[in-house]
């Protein structure tokens, strides 16, 4: 559809009805190809994270705080992925590859949200393995299940303050002439170089609040690691120590993918101009991400790895069972 620009060289917000999603360049192998990897990745996502939910859910072994923020990460992984996944795939089969103005804002602020819910419920999850080790007596009281719907309600009212903030900043600007967005999904940084104003504040915005996010909880994961490496080292059992060792390893190397990605992408200068290397982080975060927790967190911890051994389907028989 034809923009109709003002004489400064703006779209108003009547004429900017949608914009095109370039995605990944290439020819229509490259397309092809790119149409395979994501279904796959996405159908895996999304068959390993309701595995995970199911399971939870009808186990009653599985019944705990760990289990309950655990089976909340993979409801949140499997959305965030279905928000970008299925219109990205769609415009890798599409000529046009289009996205409408409202469905771009929709898109960006359930994108923010879920992902910045997932980084607080990260450092959540490393609070509960705190309490868990360190304050054994204590945690089924302070751990109790209205505390911990209590936890996961503040992640997501973080998540969806952040998305606010950043939704409301961007597109209140005024965008140039060209609605062609370098990227496959809607998202900040591409959209703020089709600004025709100073985004100086914006990204200001972006890498503050980002940046003010992975850190406050990046300190906080570390803190409540220190506290429990520290008590697992007093343990004599070197059986009690393998298996606490194994179930928070498994929290630190996703709280590692999750952070590290993330803070490449959203908290450090120049990466507002890097959308070739910000499009592979994307997959990476968006996609990789969502499909390798569940196996993380299932080769981890022996009361889920046993329901999935049988396979997934199995897995949701046993559970029920």
């Amino acid at each position: 559809r034809a923009m109709t620009p003002r004489a400064n060289g703006t779209l108003s917000g009547k004429s900017l009805q949608e914009f095109v999603l370039e995605g990944f360049q290439g020819g229509l192998q490259t397309q092809a190809l790119l149409f395979a990897l994501f279904l796959a990745l996405y159908l895996a996502a999304g068959l390993g994270n309701l595995t995970m939910i199911v399971v939870i859910t009808l186990d009653a072994r599985l019944h705990s705080p760990m289990y309950f923020f655990l089976k909340n990460l993979s409801f949140l992984d499997l959305c965030y992925s279905s928000v970008i996944y299925p219109k990205a795939l769609a415009n890798v089969l599409s000529s046009a590859k289009v996205i409408s103005f409202g469905g771009c804002v929709t898109q960006l602020f359930f994108f923010s949200m879920l992902v910045t819910t997932e980084g607080f419920l990260l450092a959540v999850m490393a609070y509960d393995r705190f309490l868990a080790i360190c304050s054994p007596l204590h945690y089924p009281i302070t751990m109790c299940p209205s505390a911990c719907a209590h936890l996961v309600l503040g992640c997501y009212g973080g998540g969806c303050l952040n998305a606010i903030l950043q939704s409301s900043f961007t597109f209140s600007l005024p965008f140039c002439s060209s609605n062609h967005i370098d990227h496959f999904f809607c998202d900040v940084p591409p959209l703020l170089l089709l600004a025709c104003a100073d985004t100086a504040i914006n990204e200001l915005v972006l890498f503050g609040i980002c940046g003010l996010i992975i850190v406050g909880t990046t300190l906080g994961v570390l803190i409540s690691y220190a506290y429990i490496t520290v008590t697992i080292l007093r343990l004599r059992s070197g059986a009690g120590r393998h298996k606490l060792f194994s179930t928070c390893g498994s929290h630190m190397t996703a709280v590692s993918l999750f952070y590290g990605t993330v803070f490449v992408m959203y908290a450090q200068p120049g990466a507002v101009e890097s959308m070739e290397q910000g499009k592979v982080v994307s997959v990476f975060y968006t996609l990789v991400i969502p499909v390798l927790n569940p196996l993380i967190y299932s080769l981890r911890n022996k009361e889920v790895k046993e329901n999935w051994s049988l396979g997934p389907i199995h897995a949701l028989h046993a559970a029920a069972t």
